[in-house]
Formats: structure tokens, sequence, C-alpha cells
């Protein structure tokens, strides 16, 4: 199949590129790893996201709420901030403000012995409210000494995690949620007054825009301050379980876009709420983190469609996750197991990670958004284009020719993440899939996941300037067409040995 796309002079395009709002990690006390700042690291240098969100801020983990008592002393709760502070500096290093989630609840305030994942976080109301409130405002008011009131009051606070789900919150009793984003709102306002608040933070499925309009009427009639709407967006369908890993179809982008303009348009339905903010404080494909293709270029192709367009129905969106530091199900025993990351234990880049590296970069005024292509203009003149072709099931090869105004000498240099190159999971594979990887393995599967490097041909004609490419199924490409300025060397003759 092939494909011709033309930019003319003066073209411009409609594309709301919000890549770099923020990306999701698994539980915050992960930040402790060294392996996990390792990989945020990584990742940062490629994508440079300016936020973070994750859960278990008031999880056991973390150990801020404590409890002191018999037989030392009378019991009395108290706070600790070790952690807190040590995870909040690490993103800070790292070029990340938080985006605050404020759950789960500690052990010694849950209202009943529910726990979630393997790390058992306890997803239930507060046995007192009035606690659980004391505990949210002293752990921002620690902040705000910390890290400064203007620089605390950025930082997004959403109140908890998916409570429409039973296990994210004790049999998804909307009204005990309702109670509780109520008063926490309260709390938040009390200890930082400019902090924007926001919920409610729920997963798709049936009822989930019915919880949206009924968290909004709610705030509206108790006059509750609402300053964003947060939801979660996944493309996968009915799973099918082999042994601890999932597998599912996955909707074809323009599904999940409708879903999320749906919500968006519930939100301005209220005269009271239309405009404000809507996140995705979650999307990916799957929601499982031990399905294969997060794996996958198919993932990369995927999540490219989406970035070129969540900007048109949501104010900010964060990937979850941008690393496999992640417990959730179990410490992950192999270094491709379905993760929900962007980079592989180990630090392997997975093609995923190259997607949003790839949108990141595009920055200039954009001149044409098509169904499989981006291209914006650059400052230096020159153009920036990514470029996807995700196949679902009939794999097809994509012959694209793109036609650029005419111009002086120019250059095209081309990455490319394609199955039959910057594929680590293929090379693992072949290996045998070892869990535990040798030096010189590790070596060789960072090197495979580069993506593949060249320059292409750039074609003068009467209608303008084309360079032809063709992304294989489920490739990704990045195109930057930059400016060339000469200025050899005199004597130096590359022809010589080259024969050109």
């Amino acid at each position: 199949m092939k494909k011709c796309l033309t930019v003319r002079p003066g073209d411009s395009a409609s594309f709301r590129n919000l890549t770099r709002f923020c990306v999701g990690t698994g539980r915050v006390d992960l930040a402790l790893h060294r392996e996990y700042q390792e990989q945020l690291k990584a990742v940062q240098e490629l994508c440079g996201f300016r936020y973070i969100r994750g859960h278990g801020l008031f999880s056991d983990q973390m150990g801020i709420y404590q409890e002191w008592g018999p037989p030392f002393a009378e019991k009395e709760q108290w706070y600790c901030f070790t952690y807190l502070d040590r995870v909040v500096d690490a993103w800070l290093e790292s070029g990340l403000e938080p985006f605050l989630e404020l759950g789960f609840m500690p052990g010694g305030l849950a209202s009943s012995p529910q726990t979630l994942f393997y790390w058992k976080a306890h997803t239930v109301p507060p046995r007192d409210m009035e606690e659980w409130c004391r505990l949210v405002r002293e752990t921002l008011k620690h902040l705000k000494h910390r890290y400064g009131e203007k620089r605390v009051e950025t930082w997004p606070c959403e109140i908890w995690n998916e409570p429409n789900l039973p296990g994210f919150w004790e049999k998804a009793d909307k009204a005990k949620y309702l109670e509780l984003y109520a008063a926490t709102v309260s709390a938040v306002k009390e200890a930082v007054p400019n902090m924007r608040v926001g919920g409610p933070a729920i997963c798709g499925g049936e009822g989930s825009q019915q919880w949206i309009a009924d968290f909004l009427a709610y705030c509206r009639d108790q006059k509750i301050p609402v300053d964003f709407v947060t939801r979660h967006a996944y493309l996968g369908q009915t799973p099918e379980h082999k042994h601890r890993y999932l597998y599912h179809r996955m909707n074809a982008p323009e599904v999940l876009i409708a879903e999320m303009q749906e919500s968006r348009d519930i939100i301005d339905s209220f005269p009271e709420y239309r405009g404000i903010p809507m996140y995705i404080t979650e999307f990916n494909t799957s929601y499982n983190p031990f399905c294969p293709i997060h794996d996958t270029h198919e993932n990369a192709a995927l999540c490219a469609a989406l970035l070129s367009r969540l900007g048109d129905v949501a104010d900010g969106y964060s990937y979850w996750t941008f690393g496999d530091v992640f417990e959730e199900q179990g410490i992950p025993n192999r270094p491709f197991h379905g993760g929900f990351g962007m980079m592989a234990n180990g630090l392997i880049p997975k093609p995923t990670l190259w997607a949003f590296s790839f949108f990141s970069g595009l920055t200039g005024p954009c001149v044409l958004r098509d169904d499989c292509a981006v291209v914006v203009c650059r400052e230096d003149g020159g153009y920036e284009a990514v470029l996807w072709n995700w196949c679902g099931e009939e794999k097809q090869p994509l012959e694209l020719e793109l036609t650029l105004p005419a111009g002086g000498d120019a250059t095209v240099l081309l990455e490319a993440v394609e199955e039959e190159h910057c594929n680590p999971l293929a090379c693992w594979h072949a290996m045998g899939e070892p869990a535990d990887l040798t030096e010189e393995q590790l070596r060789f599967l960072r090197g495979a996941a580069e993506p593949r490097r060249a320059v292409l041909p750039l074609e003068n004609t009467p209608e303008g300037r084309k360079v032809s490419v063709t992304l294989s199924p489920n490739a990704v490409t990045r195109l930057k067409v930059t400016p060339v300025n000469r200025s050899s060397d005199p004597g130096y003759d590359y022809s010589w040995y080259c024969g050109s």
C-alpha cells in the first residue's frame, strides 16, 4: 500500500502535543531503588516529562503514618517524612514535579482488612475521617515547608485512584468516595489554599461515565471545589489468561478517543465546569502488568496513534508507566514479562520509549496531521515528522511519500523502530529467554534496542522536495529534514576513498 502526503506553503494543521505533560510510576516508594532511578534518568533524557504520578503515597511502605502505643506509651499518631523526602528529592533531581495522588489508606487508619496487590495496599475508607484529614494536612504542610508554597501549589492533587473498582475502593461505594473527596479537598485547601484538586480518577467500563456526572453534580450541589477532572483509558478488550500472563485484542485508537470525548462532553454539559481541564492520569494498551503487548512494536505504534490525538480530548495525559520497576502482582523475575514500562529492567529500552521520545521532539507548528503521520515545522526552517503503521491483524507495509515545499539544500535523518531492527525482545527470545542476563547479554540487548538510523535522499521535483520511506508493520519512524550549510575543509576529499 502506498500513501502520498503533501505539505504546501502556508499549510497548518491542528495538533495539541501534550506528550511531556506527565508519566506514571508504580507505587511511589519504588523510587528508593537504584534501578528505578537509573531508568527514570534514562527516560527523562529522551522524553523530558514534567510531572510524575504514582500510587501509595500513604501506604505503609512509605511509613508516613505512624502509631506509638503500649507498652511504651499511651497510643498516639505521628508522622515520618523520611522516605517522602527521598522520593520527592529523587523526582526533582530528574526534572520532574509530583502529580500527587492521595492514597492509599495507612493500615493503622483502615476501616476494614481489605487489601490489594501483593504489597497489600489498603483500599478502604478511613476508620476516622478527621485522622485521615489531619494526615493529609500535615503531609502537605511538610511539603510546603520543605519545597516552598509557590512550588508545591503547582502540583496537581488527585483524590484516590479508580474508586469505581471494588478492588481499589471497598465495594466501589460511590457515596463513601464522595464523602472522602469532600473531606480531603477541605484538608488540602486548608494546608495549601491554591493547590488544584480533582478526581474521581475512574477507569473505563460500565457505569464509568455516570460516575463523572454524579461526581460533578455532587461537587456542584455541595459547593465543593473541583479544579480538574481525571479518568483513565486503556485499549484492551476482554482478556484471556495463560498462567500469570494476560492476552487480549486491542480496540482501535479511535474507540478510546470517542470514549474520552464522551467524558469531555459530560464535563462541559455542566455550566459550572465547562472548559475545566480533563486529565487522563493513566493510559496504555493493556491494563495488566503481565501482558506481553507492552514489550512489542504494536504497543509503540498504538501509542503513536494515541499521542497524535489525545490532545484533542484532554488537557494532559500520563502513560502508565515509565519503567518496569513495578510490583503490583509481584516482583518481575525476567527482563521481558509484559510490564507496563517503556524500559525493561536492565535498562533496556522498549519500542514504546522511542515513540514517546519522537513525539516529545515535535515542538514546532504543525503543518500536517494524518492517521499515520504528524509533521511540524522546525525553528531552523526544516521539518520534523513522526510516522507510524499500526496494522491490527493485517500486517502490511506502508509506503509513504512525503512532499515538502521547495527549498534549499537539506538532509533527511531517519530513525526507525521496526521489528527487523530495534527489537531487543526478539533478540532475548533468540537467546533462550534467560531470566538472568550476563553483562555481555545486557550490552547486546541495549544495543539491539537502538533505532535504525540512516540518511535518506531528498528529491527535488516540480511539486516540491520528496522523500519516500517504507514503514514495516507496526513501525514508528522519525524524520528530520534539516537545512545543510556545507563548509568543507580545503583538501579533504571524502570521495577519494568512497568512490563517489
